[in-house]
């Protein structure tokens, strides 16, 4: 696939996208069902009330999520289009153990994105990202990392929303 984005885009894009607080939010309610925005703290108590609002607001804003009369917040088409892509990206992670053999889920997901953004760019199309501090991967998961770039532009293709600074608001 050969879709690339300005530097911006995919900058903008990956931070997003990789934002712990977004990452907790869009898998908890994948695993468990929508949460009603009281629950919110108790539920993810991991995460400030700044954190768990700006998360639950930047999702909504996307598209990532909605409140669902009587539920809660649930995620959308996109939404758990975006939690089959962090199972993706961490399972990649885990496979080769990166960035450590042990590690929380939305570290290995950010990980991941890191590697990946750069090669969302014109010119550095197909190739992963060096991240300080982190060893070299191998060849097999060098392809393996091909993959799941594949399934990243495919979603950020069919959600262009989140590559832009501002998105769209629904009516």
């Amino acid at each position: 696939m050969n879709t690339s984005f300005t530097p911006a885009e995919a900058r903008h894009a990956v931070e997003l996208l990789a934002s712990r607080s977004l990452i907790r939010l869009v898998t908890e309610i994948d695993d468990n069902g929508a949460i009603p925005p009281r629950r919110l703290a108790g539920t993810l108590p991991d995460l400030s009330v700044h954190q768990l609002r700006s998360a639950s607001d930047t999702a909504r804003a996307h598209g990532l999520v909605r409140v669902a009369p009587g539920a809660g917040l649930e995620l959308t088409d996109s939404g758990m289009e975006l939690a089959d892509l962090y199972d993706a990206l961490a399972r990649w992670a885990r496979r080769h153990s990166v960035p450590a053999a042990v590690c929380e889920f939305s570290s290995r997901v950010q990980h991941v994105l890191g590697l990946l953004g750069p090669s969302l760019t014109p010119g550095n199309a197909d190739r992963p990202g060096p991240l300080p501090d982190v060893r070299p991967i191998s060849v097999k998961a060098e392809a393996d990392l091909a993959c799941v770039r594949t399934l990243l532009i495919q979603w950020l293709v069919g959600n262009p929303q989140t590559a832009r600074a501002e998105p769209e608001r629904a009516a």
